[in-house]
């Protein structure tokens, strides 16, 4: 067997170690004779693992008593239409649209009240976060909303804006877990777990106690409130037992690695390396201002499409996966997820270097 460095947006890496022991337990989970893909999610060895995984996600991300973890099935694009129809009480939410995400979420929105675009950097394709310290907040907003790390195009909020009281709402999919994060900021902190935390398939919400009611928009499917999810604690139909699962392994392993802390300083290391060269190169540029990038995606480019092509096809073929950048922006995207190993970008640099060498 021989692994790749996979450095797609997503689905993407895992940890090899959680990896290794899914496989492990694949056919006998614990002595039970069943896989977990298997098993009931109302039987209490399958309680043991979706209570376990939300104890460590809250320990990880030291979540108040106060939040609801919810594990939902749909992904982060369901979510586009769960939040408004659960929190657009006025009929009113802002909206910063900084990539294809948060202009996705902002259309959606539009289907149930005044979706309005306070800031946006799509003048410039999305290559920076604009200023968000003055925003024209509507007095009525029910909420502002935000994608904190826009995976297409590299940028990432280094500061949360002034919502001046408003509720906070962000779709953190692509930077979940990847730094410490002060939940009590937000009112919606959710997440697709498919980038850097399990396989596709389920997204995890973590809602504030306030805001799960009965006052919903007229029409809201039994399904999509959350007040329906949290009363039944993930449970009210079979939710997505085995991606729980692993995603319960991946927690382990970050608390193992030494937790959210020493994650970052793990992840600025590896994007550090990657910046540092495109910074220095004569062939390959950073396509997002500094003050914004990501340590989770990073995209580039060379400035010629043929180059960027050949450059592709000659990465792949020596076991580096997955560096296309998006179908709406060409060019590379390397992401750096957490279960990226350092010697993985090391391993990249030093082809994108001897690249370099033999096309300038």
């Amino acid at each position: 067997m021989s692994r790749v460095y996979n450095f797609s947006a997503g689905p993407a890496v895992l940890p090899e170690e959680v990896l290794k022991e899914a496989q492990e337990e694949m056919l006998d989970y614990r002595g039970c004779g069943m896989s977990v893909m298997e098993m009931s999610h109302r039987s209490k060895m399958f309680d043991e693992i979706i209570q376990e995984a939300e104890a460590d996600l809250r320990e990880l991300l030291n979540i108040p008593s106060n939040y609801k973890v919810l594990f939902l099935q749909g992904g982060a694009s369901l979510q586009f239409a769960q939040i408004p129809m659960n929190l657009m009480k006025n009929r009113v939410a802002d909206y910063i649209v900084t990539g294809q995400w948060a202009k996705k979420a902002w259309q959606e929105a539009q289907k149930y009240g005044t979706a309005n675009k306070i800031a946006s950097s799509e003048d410039k394709t999305y290559s920076y976060i604009p200023d968000c310290s003055d925003l024209p907040i509507s007095p009525d907003a029910d909420y502002v909303y935000i994608c904190e790390n826009n995976t297409i195009y590299g940028t990432k909020y280094k500061t949360l804006p002034n919502t001046k009281g408003k509720l906070l709402v962000a779709d953190v999919s692509s930077c979940f877990l990847s730094e410490p994060m002060d939940i009590e900021k937000y009112g919606i902190v959710y997440g697709g777990v498919q980038k850097n935390i399990g396989p596709a398939g389920m997204v995890i919400s973590i809602v504030r106690d306030d805001l799960i009611t009965d006052d919903v928009l007229p029409g809201t499917p039994t399904m999509m409130k959350f007040k329906t999810q949290a009363d039944a604690s993930s449970l009210y139909n079979t939710p997505n037992c085995y991606c729980i699962y692993i995603c319960g392994k991946v927690f382990k392993w970050l608390k193992k690695m030494g937790g959210l802390s020493a994650m970052k300083e793990r992840n600025e290391k590896k994007a550090r390396i990657l910046y540092d060269y495109l910074d220095s190169s004569n062939l390959f540029r950073g396509t997002v201002v500094k003050e914004d990038r990501s340590l989770m995606n990073v995209p580039f480019v060379t400035g010629s499409e043929e180059l960027d092509a050949k450059f592709v096809k000659e990465s792949k073929a020596a076991g580096f996966e997955n560096l296309k950048g998006h179908r709406t922006v060409g060019g590379m995207r390397a992401s750096i997820y957490n279960a990226m190993p350092l010697e993985g970008v090391e391993a990249l640099v030093a082809f994108m270097k001897k690249f370099e060498e033999e096309n300038v």
